[in-house]
């Protein structure tokens, strides 16, 4: 059995209602629930929620609210593993055995149901990996990265690469935040993401936006629109 689970905590403060806040027309969280489902990868697809608002909106896109957050795993500063894991724990308590897990954050209207299956695919290809996330690279080389300084200056955190091309630099990436897909297993034992046995599914930087900011939100919007009239017109 497969399952995607969606954390979708209430009480956002940067971004008022920020799961379920309309993004281009419809609740955010709808873009994650409709990728989940249109991949048919899923027997549940489950959204881990405290609050009521975000479990009707989230059960009148499709998804299912089983349970409802404990106020210990809700808080600001609660990290997302301890809610899966206990998504897990409730899950294989009431539908059993799981196998796989994924999961997808409220946040991600660039998700599609194309790239969780691909993801899902490579994944169970490779049985000695554990997990399986997207990844995207840095527009531009961190090695290059400077501070502020407390006199008004800047200095760079590798000065060695000064002089170094662009093009002989080694590529960094950073984590997505969109999907983590995942042996059941893996979660429950806390293994960490960012480590050999995590498979690196990469994304072009046109679907990637993290959305922590109202400055972030029109920024995605905006891609997001130039995305489908690309689309449109191919």
């Amino acid at each position: 059995m497969n399952i995607c689970i969606i954390p979708a905590r209430g009480g956002s403060k940067r971004i008022p209602q920020k799961n379920i806040r309309a993004f281009c027309g419809t609740p955010i969280i709808g873009y994650s629930i409709k990728a989940a489902l249109e991949s048919h990868l899923f027997e549940h697809v489950l959204v881990s929620t405290d609050d009521d608002q975000i479990a009707e909106v989230a059960r009148s896109m499709g998804a299912q609210t089983p349970f409802m957050r404990p106020a210990a795993l809700s808080d600001d500063h609660c990290a997302t593993l301890p809610v899966i894991q206990h998504a897990i724990t409730w899950a294989q308590s009431n539908w059993g055995s799981l196998d796989y897990v994924c999961t997808l954050y409220a946040t991600a209207p660039f998700v599609t149901s194309h790239v969780l299956t691909a993801a899902y695919q490579q994944l169970i290809e490779q049985p000695q990996k554990e997990y399986a996330f997207g990844i995207c690279p840095f527009p531009s080389p961190i090695q290059r990265a400077f501070r502020k300084t407390t006199n008004q200056g800047v200095k760079m955190f590798n000065p060695e690469y000064f002089n170094t091309r662009s093009q002989d630099l080694e590529e960094a990436f950073f984590d997505a935040g969109q999907f983590y897909w995942g042996k059941a297993d893996a979660f429950l034992k806390g293994l960490n993401m960012f480590e050999n046995h995590s498979l690196p599914i990469v994304l072009p930087q046109h679907l990637v936006q993290d959305i922590d900011t109202l400055d972030d939100w029109a920024r995605a919007e905006a891609m997001f629109r130039a995305n489908n009239s690309i689309k449109g017109t191919a």
